[in-house]
């Protein structure tokens, strides 16, 4: 628990990377998140700096954002203004009952704890009411980015960053046993993705990760230093900007 709470409050010192740096989430992932929602009232939980909000707002939805740091809450509100953005946790929701028809999580579920936030989010969902989470995670199929795993270490790239391993890390988070009650059976799909670029900001993004946050500084710039060097010497690469091949993840339940 302590470990998981220093983690998930390390992106503060972070958030104008993050927002800079961070992917988006695949709008195909987004639709399939809520397909069984009963409506679009969509409440996007631990929002971070927006980048789910945004594509919810592109999509039509009735956005509130509810974020607990408060760096990372100034970084929505300052990309986002038009959305109704809180502070607040998966914990401790301050919305009313049965006032969302979706709860989603991007990047931000595995951080929860479900013995007490499963509760809140049944209470703030209305009937027939969906719940999912979103992973951003690496294609690992294609070589040079199982290379870039091993490289990189887990605090870069961890189980859930990846398509080979996002299942089974995720599987368990919205079980009955994780403290989910009233809900179905969980479903996962992953969805085409993508994000264009170059090796400094490829690494610039690994460096927003919570293991590396966290890392001790002379780690940290060690970790980095091997991934800007397997970079450099890699053809896919080495020159300008690539794509970095992903997909989205998605794990949904819907409440009965």
């Amino acid at each position: 628990m302590e470990e998981r709470l220093l983690l998930s409050s390390s992106f503060g010192a972070a958030a104008t990377a993050y927002a800079e740096h961070r992917p988006d989430y695949a709008e195909a992932a987004v639709r399939w998140a809520l397909e069984p929602a009963p409506g679009l009232r969509i409440l996007d939980l631990g929002a971070g700096t927006g980048k789910l909000s945004a594509t919810l707002v592109a999509l039509g939805a009735e956005v509130v954002a509810v974020e607990p740091d408060p760096a990372m809450l100034t970084e929505l509100r300052r990309v986002l203004p038009a959305v109704r953005a809180l502070p607040g946790s998966a914990e401790a929701i301050p919305l009313p009952d049965a006032s969302v028809d979706a709860v989603l999580a991007g990047n931000a579920l595995h951080w929860f704890d479900m013995a007490v936030a499963g509760a809140e989010i049944a209470r703030v969902l209305a009937p027939g009411g969906t719940l999912a989470g979103l992973w951003n995670i690496m294609d690992d199929r294609v070589d040079w980015v199982a290379g870039l795993e091993r490289v990189s270490g887990s605090a870069a790239i961890g189980p859930r960053d990846t398509l080979s391993s996002w299942r089974a890390a995720t599987a368990g988070l919205l079980a009955p046993s994780s403290g989910l009650v009233g809900f179905g059976s969980p479903e996962q799909a992953e969805f085409p993705h993508g994000q264009r670029r170059t090796a400094d900001s490829l690494v610039a993004t690994l460096a927003t990760r919570a293991g590396m946050l966290v890392m001790a500084e002379p780690d940290r710039e060690t970790t980095l230093g091997g991934i800007r060097a397997f970079l450099g010497n890699r053809p896919e690469t080495a020159q300008g900007e690539f794509t970095l091949p992903m997909l989205t993840g998605v794990l949904r339940v819907r409440r009965r």
